[in-house]
């Protein structure tokens, strides 16, 4: 294992609920990342997403594509967030989603530069859940400096 989720906490700002992403396997510093999400019964999102047929919902699994980018992009510029930076989620392109993920599932994430051009990060990603793609689509992120970032 590449980083766990404690060193997935020092590159990412978000927090339980909301940190997706649990482990990181291997990295290409400014090319490429694979991660996982180990999907659980008890996930929040799941009581009201739909209590009878649990199903992940899609956006979470694009939110979760975009936050291993945020790690390979962190990573490979050599900052963190509590150096007062930040990427944000700003758009998503040809996105389709194939298949439900529910409870038990282990989502691979896997998320390849395009390109980079002055902060604004283009990525190819797919999630998938072993031989099955679940998604693809292209991620924009944007690298920001921020004033207060509380870690």
């Amino acid at each position: 294992m590449l980083m766990d989720v404690q060193e997935i906490k020092e590159y990412l700002p978000q927090r339980y609920p909301f940190l997706l992403v649990d482990r990181v396997v291997s990295m290409e510093l400014g090319q490429s990342i694979v991660a996982y999400k180990n999907v659980t019964v008890n996930e929040p999102f799941f009581e009201g997403h739909f209590p009878h047929q649990p199903i992940m919902p899609g956006v979470l699994i694009i939110e979760a594509l975009a936050q291993a980018a945020g790690v390979l992009g962190f990573k490979s510029q050599e900052k963190k967030p509590k150096d007062g930076y930040l990427y944000y989620f700003v758009g998503a392109d040809d996105v389709r989603l194939r298949r439900p993920v529910v409870p038990g599932d282990q989502l691979k994430l896997e998320v390849n530069v395009i390109t980079n051009r002055r902060g604004v990060y283009r990525f190819a990603a797919k999630a998938s859940v072993g031989d099955e793609v679940v998604g693809t689509m292209n991620i924009l992120c944007a690298e920001r400096k921020v004033e207060d970032v509380d870690t």
